[in-house]
């Protein structure tokens, strides 16, 4: 006897239910495998935030200075007689460099000098009369103011002597030499520089608001492209009294040793100045999460196994691959270093390294991928 047909909602029901029982499958199949998949953990290297003695840097340009420094010129019109130095020299304080024509100078001393004679001749006769009461009061106060009047005129003439040449006011070392024997020269024509280069004024500006972690003492580096495999030490010595209404910064001056003399004056130089050390708390720099204007960190929690969870933390300078941080971690806690765009919250990960020295986490993550290979090729 032949079974009935089924009936057209029949086997529609029963395709539904086929469809229903796939769909099933195909989830929990999904669940299973996202579920060993977040079983995995993800390989990552792990730093710890240690407590250091921080020292900021602040950047700063430069201009050199001599410690002293003059340009020395005539104050009359005459000829250069004669010179006492050549390009470059070392002289010392008082040391005559430039000698002016003088003649006429010379002329009117002798004659100055020959009436002094002459008046104190007549000075003395007078005394001699008036010590026997044969002279009068008169005459020898004449005479004496006569005595004085030649004295202060040879000054007058010695002073304008000295004029006619210049001589060194400190030891230090002449530029060049632009000028000849029988050159005519006027007032204010420059005949020659002089610097003192045993040290160096290195005046820089800085922004006012670092004026609370300078002072005097506070040693520098400077480099200068003239020689740009040395780097020179110098104490900042004074800060300028007045803040720029512009520019709201402010001069400071250190004083540089330049016994080699090899530092010339307007030289530029590159500065970096350490500021007032601190106690503070550093991460690697690459531990940093971004997001907008904050920071974040995946901290590492000591379980077995380890996750990561997401902590923001407020971060204060940075320098050379590290950063200080200011609030958010404690000594001793453990962040994600190398790996944080692989990590989610809560995940499991693996530390293949801890604190490693920077020129081995290459090594480290290069033998983690042939790893990675290797298990994936089996």
């Amino acid at each position: 006897m032949l079974s009935p047909s089924p009936t057209r909602s029949q086997a529609h029901g029963t395709r539904s239910r086929r469809l229903d029982l796939r769909h099933l499958c195909g989830w929990l199949l999904i669940l299973v495998i996202g579920s060993a998949q977040a079983q995995t953990p993800v390989a990552i290297i792990a730093a710890t935030a240690t407590s250091v003695r921080w020292q900021d840097t602040v950047e700063a340009l430069g201009t050199l200075r001599a410690e002293e420094s003059v340009i020395l010129s005539s104050i009359l019109t005459g000829t250069i007689e004669a010179l006492n130095f050549d390009d470059g020299d070392t002289v010392v304080a008082g040391q005559w460099l430039v000698q002016l024509d003088d003649d006429q100078a010379q002329a009117e001393l002798r004659a100055a000098q020959a009436l002094l004679g002459q008046r104190r001749s007549a000075l003395d006769r007078t005394r001699q009369l008036q010590a026997r009461n044969l002279g009068v009061r008169a005459t020898l106060e004449d005479n004496e103011a006569l005595v004085q009047q030649s004295e202060a005129e040879i000054d007058a003439i010695r002073a304008h002597l000295a004029d006619h040449r210049l001589v060194a006011p400190f030891d230090g070392t002449v530029g060049l030499r632009a000028i000849s024997v029988g050159a005519l020269v006027t007032p204010n024509t420059q005949l020659v520089t002089l610097d003192r280069l045993q040290t160096m004024k290195l005046d820089f500006t800085v922004p006012a608001t670092l004026i609370a972690s300078l002072q005097p003492g506070l040693t520098l580096d400077a480099t200068t492209p003239s020689y740009p495999d040395q780097r020179f030490k110098a104490e900042i010595a004074t800060l300028g009294t007045r803040i720029d209404p512009i520019s709201r910064s402010l001069v400071v001056r250190a004083n540089l040793p330049n016994p080699e003399r090899r530092l010339l004056p307007g030289m530029l130089m590159e500065i970096d100045l350490a500021r007032a050390p601190r106690d503070t708390l550093k991460i690697p720099e690459n531990a940093l999460v971004p997001n907008g204007e904050r920071q974040a960190v995946w901290l590492i929690d000591n379980g077995e196994p380890p996750r990561v969870t997401r902590r923001e933390v407020t971060i204060g300078e940075r320098r050379h691959g590290e950063v200080e941080i200011l609030t958010g971690l404690s000594a001793g806690e453990r962040v994600v270093s190398h790996g944080t765009l692989k990590v989610r919250e809560g995940d499991v990960v693996e530390l293949i390294a801890e604190d490693p020295a920077s020129g081995d986490i290459e090594g480290i993550l290069e033998r983690q991928r042939r790893a990675t290979q290797s298990r994936q090729s089996n």
